[in-house]
């Protein structure tokens, strides 16, 4: 990965007539490097059952060894040929629903013996081909993989063997530990075992769920294994995860469990869709990256993003070019589009590409080809980003399973709604984090752990936690956290389990909120802003510090927010969820006690600072305009303009170097601070001097 990738998802299987040279020559106009291609078309590649035709792939291929195109090839199983179906329905996945009928893609058991034999003829025959193309630089296993809610028989009888492994054969600790003995729930053996399908049991139904997710681990994990009999040692293995979907990429994934499916990659990558026009915010693009680039603690790839996507996302003039260098500001090596062609047929006709339905350049096009020139011009200074983050929000597969079982009242909000709670407000005010697993063992690369709604947790990740505070860390964990363990049980005890004496706090009651607002604090917030929303804990303080209580004639004795000294740290402790200005003014306090507070904190959102240190040590620093109005940044420190457009700078203290708005990609000499001036949707690229 020695380059920025830029290019498309390309499918010369789906064009209504002969234009792969142009296709590529436009491409290379537009200053791309890369397309990925055979992932989805497994019944042009075997259109009967052992008859291979990869003409389709390799006519692809010729053309972009002789022009230098690089190119990822995708394993084409996550959407079965027909005459799988037909001849093998069994393949065909069981859900809650029953049987999926032949139709969409991602409806296959990928655990089911048939299909894994076909699926390993199909990937080997298909790298068997393309060995002998220098262009190939690297695989993508199978495509958003999901376990797909599969719970057929064979499925069925795994989990009960799981479960034997678990308890180590004794039937009466699974019914102990996970309450079977409620509602005559009860097993008496391993043989009569109910079909998990039906049970209202929260403990077996989250249990069966991480079990779904160690499918997808262990089903990626064997094609890994197979990729890296074929591949050269250049050439990278990847997966282009998804995210939990509110209409666009919003947070943790419930049905894979990233952190673990991340192991077999070389590199990780990622899709990350999002709102544009006057929804775009750049949230979506920094919380999925972030999350991603956490995932193996190092670069990553955008696999997918949109160009165009749903006619509602259709971006305003300088909106693609904003979004391609929001993904680069949190590390990723690549912006490719799905796709390069709007499709004329299927159900994803009015998911637009690159180019629109009459296959001709367009504003979208011409506006890549200027994201394509900036990176070409740019990429030995802005490749490889590299973030030294000092904050981090832990995630939890297990508290999300476990709030969907046990939701918070109202159904309103889940558990990702409360990560992105955390996320937004910390995004807001330009304070940079990594995204970490509950089951992260090493806290010392950080001063400061966000810990929202951790629901179910192992005893061992709570005392982590507690000895990072213990070490001098500061730790603001919210509602929720600690209530059950890890078999989703609730703890018979004091809570917050294990973290009271640490948070200085108790409580036994909660309730859902009602006219309730905050006070006591020193905050400079509005009464909107003081609102108490989603749900509350009647918090009782035992040595902490009430920085909040609940302004409601009957709550007023409760602590709403707490702050408790715990060895060389400190520990705050959100009893209820408040408005995002709150979670921004207490972080404020918390950032200077780190001396971590900077001039970036003095910038208001919708401006947006990213940074990193590239190969050269040197500070990259991504301002960002999500709004269509000027904005004005007061910078502080010595920079020189890497990119910008349209952008003016102020003289302050020292002559400036004059700037022509007509120049995209401008350079200065070193100057003190100074205020930034951005357009609409506007950006520019500093070097920090």
């Amino acid at each position: 990965m020695d380059k920025l990738l830029y290019g498309a998802a390309y499918y010369d299987e789906y064009m209504p007539y002969e234009r792969l040279e142009q296709d590529i020559w436009m491409m290379k106009k537009a200053g791309m490097n890369v397309i990925r291609i055979a992932e989805s078309t497994w019944s042009t590649e075997e259109p009967e059952e052992g008859v291979f035709d990869f003409s389709h792939v390799t006519r692809v291929l010729d053309v972009c060894e002789r022009e230098g195109m690089s190119v990822i090839i995708g394993t084409p199983t996550y959407a079965i040929p027909v005459w799988m179906a037909r001849r093998y329905p069994e393949v065909m996945v069981t859900d809650k629903t029953g049987q999926r009928p032949y139709g969409a893609r991602q409806i296959m058991d990928i655990t089911h013996p048939a299909y894994l034999f076909y699926c390993e003829r199909i990937i080997r025959r298909l790298l068997e081909a393309v060995s002998g193309y220098s262009c190939v630089i690297g695989f993508q296993l199978d495509n958003e993989t999901k376990h797909f809610g599969t719970s057929s028989e064979n499925v069925q009888q795994m989990f009960v063997r799981w479960m034997k492994k678990k308890f180590k054969g004794d039937i009466e600790a699974l019914n102990q530990e996970f309450g079977l003995a409620y509602w005559s729930n009860k097993i008496n053996s391993w043989e009569e075992f109910p079909n998990v399908k039906g049970t209202i049991n929260g403990s077996l139904g989250c249990e069966f769920e991480k079990f779904q997710r160690s499918l997808v681990t262990d089903f990626l994990n064997w094609q890994s294994s197979i990729v890296r009999e074929y591949k050269k040692e250049d050439q990278f293995i990847t997966h282009n995860f998804d995210f939990a979907w509110k209409g666009h990429s919003f947070g943790v994934q419930t049905d894979v469990d990233h952190f673990e499916a991340a192991k077999t990659l070389t590199i990780a990558g990622c899709d990350i869709y999002h709102p544009t026009q006057e929804a775009l915010t750049g949230k979506e693009i920094a919380f999925c990256g972030d999350l991603t680039r956490s995932l193996k603690k190092k670069n990553y790839l955008v696999i997918e993003t949109e160009a165009q996507g749903f006619p509602e996302w259709t971006p305003y003039k300088g909106q693609l070019r904003l979004q391609a260098f929001s993904h680069l500001a949190s590390g990723a090596n690549s912006v490719m589009y799905w796709h390069w062609h709007s499709i004329h047929n299927a159900c994803e006709t009015y998911w637009k590409g690159v180019l629109s339905h009459d296959l001709q350049e367009n504003d979208v096009y011409r506006e890549a080809c200027t994201v394509g020139k900036l990176f070409a011009e740019n990429a030995d200074k802005l490749h490889s980003l590299k973030k030294s983050n000092k904050v981090a929000v832990m995630v939890s597969n297990e508290s999300l399973t476990a709030m969907k079982w046990f939701p918070l009242p109202g159904g309103n909000e889940d558990y990702n709604d409360i990560v992105r709670w955390i996320y937004d407000s910390l995004y807001e005010m330009n304070v940079e984090c990594d995204i970490i697993s509950a089951r992260e063992e090493d806290l010392s690369a950080y001063d400061i752990l966000f810990v929202p709604a951790m629901y179910s947790a192992k005893d061992e990740q709570l005392e982590r936690i507690m000895e990072f505070a213990k070490k001098g860390g500061i730790v603001a964990a919210t509602f929720k956290t600690a209530f059950t363990d890890e078999n989703v049980k609730v703890r018979a005890a004091l809570q917050p389990y294990k973290l009271e004496e640490a948070f200085g706090i108790q409580y036994d009651q909660f309730t859902a909120p009602v006219n309730t607002r905050i006070t006591g604090d020193d905050f400079e917030l509005s009464e909107e802003d003081r609102i108490v929303s989603v749900f509350m804990e009647l918090v009782k303080v035992k040595g902490a510090k009430v920085l909040s209580a609940y302004d409601h004639y009957m709550w007023k004795d409760y602590a709403a927010v707490t702050k408790a000294s715990y060895g060389e740290g400190t520990c705050y402790y959100f009893g209820c969820k408040t408005s995002k200005a709150y979670v921004k003014a207490l972080t404020c306090e918390i950032l200077r006690s780190k001396e971590l507070w900077t001039w970036k904190q003095k910038v208001e959102f919708p401006v947006v600072i990213r940074e990193g240190r590239n190969k050269e040590g040197k500070t990259i620093c991504y301002l960002f305009n999500y709004s269509g109005s000027e904005r004005t940044v007061l910078v502080e420190g010595n920079f020189s303009v890497l990119i910008s457009k349209g952008m003016t700078v102020e003289k302050s203290n020292t002559e400036l170097a004059s700037n022509s708005p007509e120049n995209a990609n401008l350079s200065q000499k070193s100057k003190p601070s100074g205020e930034i001036h951005l357009g609409a949707w506007d950006f520019c690229v500093l070097e920090m001097i």
